[in-house]
């Protein structure tokens, strides 16, 4: 994209013709000064026409799944590279090389993108985060409408496509967040060890521990010990391993996922890494270990496993709750408005702080927490804040397997989405995207 070259054009010709009323007679007003594509912006209504537009459907990787809040944008000016590693994004920061034209998607995916430039070679970004498709519109025409199918408004599987944030997946033998990330669409070529080239790095932590070319996947403590390595990644996901495993989790990483979370770091945790919330207290001889700040964010004193099979979307604490609700209908996930099946679900945190994070799932009659989010720090005021946190306790895993004596992707179940990985998808997507109210 860095091949594009933008004129900057200031000029009396501008953005279309003006009118101005001289003395009761209608006339041509100098127009507004314009710059670079802006300028391509033709004032349809002048000519008695309807804007020009740009529209479609905004898709995951994989073509198939529409996805809610996407930023769909026509650049002023070359965006160029984002910041490589964690970095603070707060929705309140000018959109990267600026807009001339820019939408959202809707709860199903679609955009109509108004006003747009017409002409050859217009440039077109989709992005969610750091998720970013870039696409070169060979022709628009002015004054209708022009739909793009579903090969240019999905976000990439490829790093050919556009921009993939880097992140990180800890295996674990009783989750497959990684399969997760293979029916979302990404290419094979994106999985790696943090050596490799891919976008997605593997680290081994009780579940898959090498590819099917026997490369091992280094261990998970390599990544939670190492502050460096943290700072290197766009979002961290830790897969259930079974249990907390207390003994492996030291002080100085809950410290370090803390601090990596405050810089502006995304995590999502599965099923008994509730551990890097709460802590552990002092057992067996060893010391107590607890994060600072989060352990006032849960209570996470319970384990069991519920009996009730129908969860229920928080629409009324969690400001995203009704738009969550109507995707999951949009995309074939819920057949009535707030609920889905949930299987292979557990109960760890009972309650949280209502003033410290957010409810997204709970468990129909029985109110049993299966999922919540909080943004970092925790500490500051919520305009100050850069990071998100997801903790989740119904698995992702669905058909899908992550075992030690399995190579991956081996384990991945490459059936249909289940209404629970659509679920998690639309979390996974929402802490890839900008803290605070999109402006």
């Amino acid at each position: 994209m860095r091949s594009l070259v933008y004129l900057v054009v200031v000029a009396a010709i501008g953005c279309g013709p003006n009118t101005r009323d001289d003395g009761g007679k209608i006339v041509d007003a100098a127009p507004e000064p314009c710059e670079g594509v802006e300028c391509q912006i033709v004032n349809c209504a002048a000519k008695g026409l309807p804007e020009t537009t740009i529209s479609g459907t905004v898709f995951a990787p994989n073509g198939t799944l529409a996805l809610y809040g996407a930023i769909v944008y026509v650049p002023l000016l070359d965006p160029g590279p984002f910041t490589d590693g964690v970095s603070c994004q707060r929705c309140e920061s000018q959109l990267p090389g600026a807009a001339a034209a820019q939408t959202t998607s809707g709860v199903d995916g679609k955009f109509s993108l108004g006003k747009a430039p017409s002409g050859a070679a217009i440039p077109l970004f989709i992005t969610i985060g750091k998720w970013r498709r870039k696409v070169i519109l060979p022709k628009i025409n002015e004054c209708t409408d022009n739909p793009l199918p579903a090969n240019i408004t999905s976000l990439p599987k490829h790093k050919s496509e556009g921009d993939i944030p880097r992140i990180a997946i800890s295996t674990g033998g009783c989750d497959a967040l990684e399969c997760l990330f293979k029916k979302l669409g990404l290419h094979s070529s994106e999985f790696t060890t943090p050596s490799g080239g891919g976008s997605i790095h593997l680290y081994a932590n009780g579940g898959a521990a090498k590819f099917a070319d026997n490369t091992p996947f280094p261990a998970s403590d390599m990544l939670w010990g190492d502050m460096n390595q943290l700072k290197k990644y766009d979002i961290v996901l830790n897969s259930c391993e079974c249990s907390t495993n207390p003994a492996n989790k030291t002080q100085a990483m809950m410290d370090n996922l803390k601090q990596y979370a405050d810089l502006g770091g995304r995590m999502f945790l599965s099923h008994y890494h509730n551990v890097w919330i709460d802590g552990v207290p002092a057992i067996g001889g060893q010391p107590e270990k607890r994060p600072a700040v989060w352990k006032d964010i849960a209570n996470c004193e319970v384990e069991s496993s519920p009996s009730g099979d129908l969860g229920v979307i928080d629409q009324q604490s969690n400001p995203k709750g009704p738009a969550f609700a109507s995707w999951m209908q949009a995309v074939g996930g819920s057949t009535a408005n707030g609920l889905l099946p949930i299987t292979d679900k557990r109960n760890t945190c009972s309650t949280i702080d209502a003033t410290k994070a957010e409810r997204w799932l709970y468990l129909q009659n029985t109110n049993e927490l299966q999922t919540f989010q909080f943004t970092t720090p925790n500490e500051v005021a919520k305009e100050e804040r850069c990071g998100k946190v997801v903790f989740s306790d119904m698995h992702v895993a669905s058909g899908s397997s992550s075992s030690a004596s399995v190579a991956f992707p081996g384990g991945c179940n490459a059936g249909a989405m289940t209404a629970q990985e659509k679920a998690l998808a639309f979390m996974l997507f929402d802490i890839s995207s900008c803290v605070g109210e999109i402006l």
